[in-house]
């Protein structure tokens, strides 16, 4: 039995970490999401002009509360040696990775199919939402300053847009070389600035190395935690006896 309490301690601490770090990640998303000048003024000058318009306090919110409750699922099924927790614990786990490599696949195996999945949402947003939707605005403001680029596909998302209308056939400054408005549909086609989809795209190739790394060390860790519950769940029956 002593194999069987190694690995029980081993699951306790694990996921002792996972719900300290949920903690974290949950406290940080509260803290932007109330008080976003005081974070920035703490980053000093690693603080982006992005961190002021996209809210990331409610990804990172959402992300510590996921991770709160994987812990406590964890921690709670290995310290009680619960066979219902630790199957739910286990399922979850399982679902996530499952999502995971779908998602891997698709982007790497359809990407086309991929990006049309994107543009059906960042299209229609760009054509009624841009320029009266605050939130929508600041966030492709952001991104197009940020990464130099314009609109999902390149200018013509704006073209017959409500921004378009409202501002006398007038584009978003990003889109031409100048980057002053106005912007016109002349200018911004001599111009050529490249959509946002494909420089994040080519910026996630340059990086490849690292987004599989990243992405191969979450996979084992969750491989690791999944082998871990069921090897607990297997062998509550053996404990008890």
């Amino acid at each position: 039995m002593g194999c069987f309490t190694f690995v029980k301690l081993m699951m306790v601490l694990f996921n002792l970490l996972i719900f300290l770090g949920g903690l974290t990640l949950l406290a940080m998303g509260i803290w932007v999401s109330v008080d976003g000048g005081s974070f920035l003024q703490l980053l000093g000058p690693f603080s982006t002009q992005a961190m002021q318009f996209v809210n990331v306090g409610f990804f990172c919110i959402a992300i510590g509360v996921l991770l709160v409750l994987l812990g406590l699922l964890g921690c709670c099924g290995a310290h009680k040696e619960s066979k219902c927790l630790l199957l739910t614990f286990f399922s979850i786990i399982l679902i996530i990775f499952i999502a995971e490599v779908a998602a891997g696949v698709v982007a790497l195996a359809y990407s086309s199919f991929a990006e049309g999945i994107l543009r059906a949402w960042a299209t229609p947003a760009l054509q009624k939402d841009y320029g009266s939707d605050p939130v929508v605005t600041k966030i492709w403001n952001t991104t197009m300053t940020e990464l130099k680029c314009c609109g999902f596909t390149n200018y013509t998302d704006f073209v017959g847009s409500k921004f378009e209308k409202e501002n006398g056939g007038s584009l978003p400054p990003s889109c031409c070389w100048t980057n002053m408005a106005p912007c016109s549909q002349d200018e911004a086609e001599r111009s050529a600035v490249q959509g946002c989809f494909q420089h994040i795209l080519s910026t996630l190739k340059e990086h490849a190395n690292i987004v599989g790394g990243i992405a191969a060390g979450i996979g084992v860790l969750e491989i690791a935690a999944m082998i871990v519950s069921m090897y607990l769940y297997c062998h509550l029956d053996n404990r008890v006896s």
